[in-house]
């Protein structure tokens, strides 16, 4: 299986998607058929270096590390795999929707050149075309989050273009630093010539790649821009935005502190950013009543239990990141899911304007208890073993602090869960928003796909609870190739 497939097939699909113009059932069906194929070739990725093997292509018949080098590993291959999964549910999320498809022409082929961006992001093996996925994915979230145009949209959708500028400026001057001081982008070469330098510029490149990759993860103090641009947006772009794009940014942090610098020496600068971002986040969550802002903070809180795993700099912490993504990712887009259906239904997501939606939709209220309680960490859900883990890992290292955060954290998590549950679902119902005239009958209480694809995921944290053992052992064997990149090297550039 040519790791090129999960790049190339959503990039073709958004192509034929744009000039097909406004046929939307033709668009809507070759969506879905270029997503589902697209999670058919992760998975059989996966399955494919499931036992540690790395599948390289060199671009253009060219030699590694001249060439273009295409690296699908244990640890890529997860994140492409769920982030698939993901695109796929939340596509046929947004087909459901009755504000997506009609508030502008371009919708489908730029959330399937997202999707493009985002598998080339995981699968790239060098720093200048991982560049190049990061634009792709910024130039389509700057057209998604600004779709309908409204005045709060454009207005922080500016503030997540000036940042993510920035951020691109100070990612192609590292990278320009790097082939100044190496003669290579190539990840695997620079796993090798980066260890030759002077150390203290090793150290340097080190943190300014920290820098780029947590203003896209949303780390502390860098985290600033997302609690105001995402809750704008529309449901399923938020959804998307919430469960993935910041852990691109987790991504490649990981990859460039394990696989480039090998080194530990910035652990406790890890293990301090993850405690004040995970405090942050969930204090900023408890001071919103909003839904959507709720959760965005509650994005910003949960890197930082990541960040905690890396910096840990252990195959333990590291499998326990490994595992946290994977739980994060589903249930962070299964609850933003569930806040466009609370705000499909109402018209609003400020919990001063909701309440008693229990008594009126009992079946949303359980879609939202679960993730919700998993989020916080209640045990048997997907949260618990997640932090169970890294709880464990942080122990064994005697990292005592950043534990106490992290449990507190777990508790005002909870609480700020509690305040979604006690603003939206409890009390007395709420009148129902007025319809158009005509329209009363018309429209349906839940649109179908958008209950349906969230209630798949909500099944699918289930599931994950019931598989989280082998996940474990999947997580675990990841992070061992991640601490012994001599497999990754050797894989793109021969014995």
């Amino acid at each position: 299986m040519t790791p090129l497939l999960p790049v190339i097939v959503p990039f073709g699909a958004a192509a034929i998607s744009l000039a097909l113009g406004r046929r939307h059932a033709l668009r809507r069906s070759l969506g879905v058929l270029a997503l589902v194929a697209n999670l058919v070739a992760s998975v059989l990725l996966l399955q494919e270096v499931r036992d540690g093997s790395v599948v390289t292509v060199v671009v253009g018949d060219w030699p590694a590390p001249i060439g273009i080098s295409v690296v699908v590993d244990l640890f890529s291959a997860i994140m492409l795999s769920v982030a698939s999964l993901m695109l796929l549910a939340v596509f046929v999320y947004a087909i459901g929707s009755s504000r997506t498809d009609d508030t502008t022409l371009f919708f489908h082929p730029v959330y399937l050149l997202l999707a493009s961006g985002v598998s080339a992001s995981f699968v790239t093996g060098d720093l200048f075309n991982l560049f190049v996925a990061f634009e792709m994915t910024l130039v389509c979230s700057y057209v998604l989050i600004t779709l309908g145009g409204s005045k709060p949209q454009v207005r922080h959708g500016t503030t997540y273009v000036v940042i993510s500028l920035l951020a691109s400026t100070l990612f192609v001057t590292a990278v320009g630093l790097v082939y100044a001081a190496t003669g290579t982008v190539n990840m695997a070469d620079l796993a090798v010539k980066l260890q030759a330098i002077d150390p203290a510029l090793r150290e340097a490149l080190s943190v300014l790649f920290l820098v780029v990759f947590g203003i896209k993860a949303a780390i502390f103090p860098l985290f600033f821009w997302l609690p105001d641009s995402y809750p704008t947006a529309a449901a399923p772009v938020t959804a998307i935005f919430a469960g993935l794009l910041t852990k691109v940014g987790v991504y490649a942090i990981v990859r460039s502190q394990t696989l480039l610098f090998s080194q530990d020496t910035h652990s406790t600068l890890l293990l301090a950013t993850a405690a004040l971002t995970m405090t942050v986040g969930v204090l900023g969550a408890i001071a919103q009543d909003d839904v959507k802002r709720i959760l965005s903070f509650h994005i910003v809180s949960q890197i930082g239990y990541m960040i905690f795993g890396l910096g840990l700099f252990t195959v333990a912490g590291l499998a326990a990141t490994v595992f946290y993504v994977v739980h994060h990712i589903l249930i962070k887009t299964t609850l933003f899911m569930v806040g466009g259906l609370i705000e499909e239904r109402t018209g609003t997501a400020a919990l001063r304007r909701l309440g008693g939606m229990l008594h009126t939709s009992p079946f949303l209220a359980a879609l939202f208890l679960i993730p919700a309680l998993s989020l916080a960490g209640v045990p048997p859900l997907s949260g618990f073993v997640a932090k169970l883990t890294l709880i464990q890992s942080g122990l064994e290292v005697g990292a005592y602090m950043t534990v106490s955060v992290a449990l507190f954290v777990s508790i005002l998590t909870l609480f700020s869960m509690t305040k979604i549950w006690a603003g939206v679902f409890w009390g007395a119902p709420e009148a129902p928003p007025p319809m158009p005239e005509g329209l009363e009958s018309s429209r349906p209480r839940f649109p179908p796909l958008m209950v349906g694809s969230t209630a798949a995921l909500v099944a699918a944290s289930l599931l994950f609870v019931v598989a989280a053992a082998p996940l474990y052992q999947l997580g675990q064997r990841a992070a061992e190739f991640l601490f012994e990149p001599a497999q990754y090297v050797e894989a793109v550039l021969g014995p």
